[in-house]
């Protein structure tokens, strides 16, 4: 597809995101239904609602598109599309539904396995992070370059602890937990936090977005092998991951 499609479909989520940010603050300001799933994973209302109007949208807008998404049960088909939506109608929904600002709404398009379309709405900040294969990241109207810091003294770098551990040693100061782990690594794109990990577990509508945000941002996200994350397989799931721009992301990956 030419580059101009990549760049339609960053605007249409960027659209979307940010509406469905403000359908997300409405709920956040209501009273709001909250169960959990799983493995005692939040979910509220607000999830299923964006859920439902980002799929309505989003397909009649590529209705030959897959669909991922968290809130919505897994459809094999998406393994025989080439492009496929990948969507987290609400990152960090444990914050969201305890009050706190750091959750992100994140959409992304993935072609051949890697996203070449993103944005990430960071509502309670009025923010909007967008990204196109080979056009760039932005936080707003301003393009993104993570950090070129050299070495781990005086870093700024957040994940969980157990993986921060050498990095504190060597100096690093670790931030409070970003509960959005999306908008954790898009910190890493806006030269915000350094350094970012996760562990092991996490799943593709967590990352895709941001992925290609830091990629375009001239930063790295990868395993601690140094391969990329490859979306819309059968079992969507990653490996621990190591995010920061050149130099310090070799140190990272080589030392924790």
């Amino acid at each position: 597809m030419p580059d101009a499609e990549d760049l339609q479909l960053r605007d249409l989520l960027s659209d979307l995101a940010v509406r469905a940010g403000a359908m997300a603050l409405g709920y956040a300001r209501a009273s709001m239904r909250t169960w959990t799933k799983g493995h005692s994973s939040p979910v509220t209302e607000a999830d299923i609602a964006i859920d439902t109007f980002l799929k309505t949208e989003l397909r009649a807008a590529r209705p030959g598109f897959g669909w991922l998404s968290e809130e919505t049960a897994d459809d094999p088909a998406r393994l025989d599309r080439r492009e496929v939506f990948i969507v987290d109608p609400i990152d960090g929904t444990r914050a969201f539904a305890g009050g706190l600002p750091d959750w992100t709404i994140s959409v992304a398009v993935v072609r051949d396995g890697r996203p070449v379309a993103a944005a990430l709405a960071e509502p309670e900040a009025g923010r909007v992070f967008t990204a196109a294969r080979g056009h760039g990241a932005y936080l707003g109207s301003r393009r993104l370059a993570a950090g070129t810091r050299e070495g781990l003294m005086g870093a700024r770098v957040a994940g969980p602890k157990p993986m921060l551990d050498k990095a504190q040693r060597g100096g690093a100061i670790l931030l409070p937990k970003v509960h959005s782990l999306a908008l954790r690594f898009a910190k890493v794109a806006a030269g915000e936090i350094d350094a970012a990990f996760a562990g092991g577990q996490s799943h593709d509508w967590d990352l895709a977005a941001a992925d290609l945000l830091v990629q375009e941002a001239g930063a790295s996200l990868t395993g601690f092998d140094g391969a990329v994350p490859v979306y819309n397989r059968p079992v969507p799931v990653h490996f621990p991951l190591v995010c920061a721009g050149s130099p310090l992301y070799d140190i990272v990956r080589r030392g924790s």
